[in-house]
């Protein structure tokens, strides 16, 4: 209840040692071995019994041995016979450590596993380290120095190399665990950990692959958004295929999907060991996330300059001091010192000069981190230099990284700056790339914070049955290539503009159509086999005349029947013209990855857009400021304001048709890969052109899992549990789903409360909660838990005078999914002013109606002994109260679903 369902593996009391008969070393696994070598270095704090399933004893005799934990390193033929006698003696958890255990066979060990109530992390895992706890459980090497940050990595070698590299770098940690491939404890499972461990501040992540979507994002969104994350990958695949149906599909690759993915759950990724190591040092030195503008502090233009080149290149700014800063600054430099740009305090500047630099680039608002590049010079000591960054770093409030270039004369300097914590780099794109990590962390976490509706509220209802039903229609004629015709009927469904189309099926009804629609028109070819119009000859644009018509339709009809004979053709589309004739063309698209589902890329279109290779990406669903932010991440977004004398485009409608696109992915789980190209923008609106649509069966981004969004691998914000009530007194109160833009009302809510309240809610004496605690409770995964909050809106008057309205929280009701994925526990906490009038029943009643929507069974709650307001409650609504084994100053409150 307040401990996490892991805390008997990573913070065992005791525990169970499985590794074969002690008199006889030479018959034990290598892993066995490695583990007595490991344990006999660190001296664990707690108790340690070693047991050998072999040995016959009494029931009695089983029954006295008590562990947490159970260490399991044997052949794998007694390896089953030791996990079902942990069970026996109810250990809660155990690591098996191994090597070589098939899948089958791993099965089977998950299996009893569970249904001995075990958590297991193995087979084939090289164990965990808790340095803490002086527990070395691992094949991977001696015990890691104690550090606050934790280290997960799929590869033991990996773990063993990391691991080495920090014992030469100063680096410790407060957890390095290696789940292996076939672990029942996913990486997922480790992540919902470190995201509560306290003695955790940042997490390192070596990954090869997950077996759960969703579950992976939500684990990794929750563990982003208290610490930070950073992850390096294996296994990046090329993008697209030859076989690819549409755009989209060809220029996408599983990589760029993994990108996306890391970028909305909060977390950076890298992509190699020397970034690893370069984020680990900067996590080490826990600095907080910030913004992009770094400053430069050196003593030689060149570095610097390289410097500065590779900021660019790495998408930072480079932040300079405003010119009152810079006049102060200039009186405590040499003359040639330069702060135009750099801050080049000149080859002749001393350790005083450093310092003051430094002093003013943490004075300057506009600078967000500091690096400070220092060349070997004649009469310069680096280890003064040095001396006065460590001086200066206790009280810094930005991060600070450090470049010692050189080798022989710096080494001792560059020594001391590791030891003081401080990031330091041999060379100075090293560095950038540090910082540059530091400050994707900032902009991520905006697009962590982001939970858009599943449909724009403030746009047109799209007509959602009649585009399922066109789908349907589709798939039941063994299809999955949508016609352009179709294509744009569905586009237009959910109010996407779009050129109006009709079909000929002979050179004559072509002629009427186009005499009908107006001159100038395009031809396309309308065939469900042919992907890439324009690579057969399918495409004729600005077609002037009706005779130009005919000849056009006979033509085309000849070409594209030579060049694909097995093609079925209906006929050939006519459409308007696109008259924006400075109009930029770009696409939308939506590629599905396999496990993360839909996936939606923006870029600069037409019929060079594989060539271009130009697509920003975003998991939806979006909102306005995603839809703004993938924009902005592309590279067709420097051609959409004024450009070449064109005027700026409209922004507004871009985003809107985002926005529906988003809403289309939502709504309609069977649609695979979709391309809008080219879409044509110009100061005017948009108009899709062209437009392919692929459907098929719907992917589940969670094994099991099915629902309204189970194809998304991040749920949009659940407005459907949005409702009014009466409040006594004539007012309304709405209850509706959290989000984070709450944690200064659930803060307001906290402090608010009687010192007796807040004790019976949280069983502790605080008057406010840590922001660690605010970020758990408002960032949520609607899918495993979720948060009601109930709300009024007040008058009050701002710093203008003006009175204005605001939402207050005055109630929340929550419940978290258990691990077992059938129970649930609640929470319930009520401002005190509202007591009494049957608020607390209203939100435990709404989170026991979302909780029974999930299909859960039972929802279940502590409540503290001499609480009898909300025992008294408790029984009015039906649940059945009981003592609570494990302490008796709670009452175990149940209620079956």
């Amino acid at each position: 209840m307040d401990q996490h369902y892991l805390s008997a593996l990573f913070d065992p009391q005791s525990i169970l040692l499985f590794t074969g008969p002690e008199s006889e070393p030479a018959q034990q696994t290598p892993q066995a071995q490695a583990l007595h070598a490991y344990l006999s270095q660190a001296s664990f704090t707690g108790k340690i019994t070693r047991l050998d399933n072999t040995t016959t004893g009494t029931l009695a005799d089983l029954a006295s041995t008590k562990a947490d934990l159970a260490l399991i390193a044997l052949p794998h033929q007694e390896i089953m016979a030791a996990l079902e006698l942990a069970g026996r003696v109810k250990v809660k958890a155990a690591i098996v450590l191994s090597s070589g255990i098939d899948h089958a066979q791993a099965s089977a060990m998950h299996q009893l596993a569970q249904r001995m109530g075990i958590w297991l992390l193995g087979p084939n895992s090289q164990g965990l380290q808790r340095p803490h706890l002086q527990l070395n459980a691992s094949a991977v090497g001696q015990l890691a120095a104690p550090g606050q940050l934790a280290l997960v990595a799929q590869s033991g070698a990996l773990t063993a190399s990391i691991l080495d590299w920090a014992k030469h770098n100063g680096v410790g940690f407060s957890t390095v665990v290696s789940p292996g491939p076939l672990s029942q404890v996913k990486l997922a499972d480790v992540l919902d950990f470190l995201a509560t461990d306290r003695r955790t501040s940042g997490i390192v992540v070596y990954m090869e692959g997950i077996a759960n979507a969703r579950r992976f994002t939500s684990a990794l969104r929750a563990a982003a958004f208290s610490k930070p994350v950073v992850v390096l990958k294996a296994g990046r695949k090329a993008a697209g295929t030859a076989a690819a149906q549409t755009h989209s599909s060809a220029i996408v690759g599983s990589d760029d999907v993994f990108d996306a993915v890391l970028r909305r759950a909060g977390a950076v990724r890298v992509r190699s060991f020397v970034e690893l190591f370069s984020a680990a040092k900067c996590l080490a030195s826990r600095y907080r996330p910030v913004g992009k503008k770094l400053g430069i502090i050196t003593n030689g233009g060149g570095p610097g300059v390289l410097a500065a080149d590779w900021a660019n290149e790495m998408g930072l700014e480079l932040g300079t001091l405003s010119s009152e800063v810079a006049q102060q600054l200039q009186t405590e430099l040499p003359s040639s010192a330069s702060l135009t740009d750099l801050i080049d305090v000149s080859e002749e500047a001393g350790p005083a000069a450093f310092r003051a630099a430094l002093d003013a680039a943490v004075r300057d608002k506009s600078i967000h981190g500091i690096l400070v590049i220092f060349s070997p010079k004649w009469g310069v000591d680096p280890i003064a230099v040095a001396e006065q960054l460590i001086q200066a770093r206790p009280q810094l409030n930005k991060p600070l990284v450090a470049c010692w270039m050189g080798d022989a004369t710096v080494g001792d300097a560059r020594k001391n700056l590791s030891n003081a914590k401080i990031p330091s780099f041999r060379t100075p794109e090293a560095a950038v790339g540090a910082f540059s990590n530091i400050a994707s962390f900032y902009q991520n976490q905006q697009l962590l914070q982001q939970t858009p509706p599943p449909l724009s509220s403030n746009l047109a209802t799209p007509d959602v049955e009649g585009a399922r039903l066109l789908i349907e229609g589709v798939l039941a004629e063994r299809r999955h290539i949508l016609t352009e015709m179709e294509s744009k009927a569905l586009l237009s469904s959910f109010h996407i503009p779009v050129t109006q189309t009709l079909l000929a099926r002979t050179p004559t009804e072509a002629m009427m159509i186009a005499s009908q629609l107006g001159f100038p028109v395009a031809l396309k070819i309308d065939s469900p086999d042919i992907s890439h119009k324009s690579d057969v000859g399918g495409v004729a644009l600005n077609v002037m005349s009706a005779t130009a018509v005919r000849d056009i339709y006979n033509d085309m009809m000849d070409t594209v029947r030579e060049k694909r004979p097995q093609a079925r053709i209906n006929g050939l589309t006519v459409q308007t013209m696109a008259r924006k004739n400075r109009g930029r063309e770009l696409y939308i698209g939506v590629v599905t990855d396999e496990p993360f589902g839909p996936v939606i890329a923006f870029g600069a279109g037409g019929t060079m857009i594989e060539l271009i290779d130009d697509h920003a990406m975003e998991l939806p669903p979006l909102n306005q400021f995603l839809a703004k932010r993938l924009i902005e991440r592309s590279r067709a977004a420097e051609t959409l304001d004024e450009w070449r004398g064109a005027k700026a485009v409209d922004r507004g409608a871009l985003e809107q048709v985002l926005l529906r696109v988003s809403e289309m992915v939502c709504a309609l789980p069977q649609l695979r890969e979709m391309d809008i190209n080219p879409i044509i923008v110009d100061e005017n609106g948009v108009v899709a052109v062209d437009a392919r649509i692929v459907v098929g069966t719907a992917v589940q981004t969670a094994p099991g899992r099915v629902g309204k969004y189970g194809h998304l691998s991040i749920l949009p914000y659940p407005t459907r549990y949005d409702q009014i009530w009466p409040l006594r007194g004539g007012d309304e109160y709405r209850i509706r789903p959290i989000h984070p833009d709450d944690a200064h009302g659930l803060q307001a809510l906290v402090k608010g409360l009687k010192p007796e309240s807040r004790y019976f809610r949280f069983v502790s004496r605080l008057s406010e909660l840590p922001a660690s605690m605010l970020a758990q409770f408002t960032l949520i995964d609607y899918d495993r838990e979720m948060a009601l909050c109930a709300v009024i809106e007040e008058e009050f008057t701002n710093e203008q005078g003006l009175k204005l309205l605001r939402e207050r929280i005055i109630g929340v009701s929550r419940y978290i999914t258990n691990p077992d994925q059938t129970t649930c526990e609640f929470s319930l906490v009520v401002d005190d002013a509202f007591a009494g009038q049957g608020l607390g029943s209203r939100l435990m009643h709404s989170i026991m109606d979302v909780a029974r929507d999930k299909g859960l069974q039972e929802i279940i709650g502590l409540v503290l002994t001499n609480n009898d307001g909300m025992l008294r409650l408790m029984r009015s609504l039906g649940f059945t109260i009981k003592a609570y084994p494990d302490d008796p100053e709670f009452r175990l409150a149940t209620h079956a679903l």
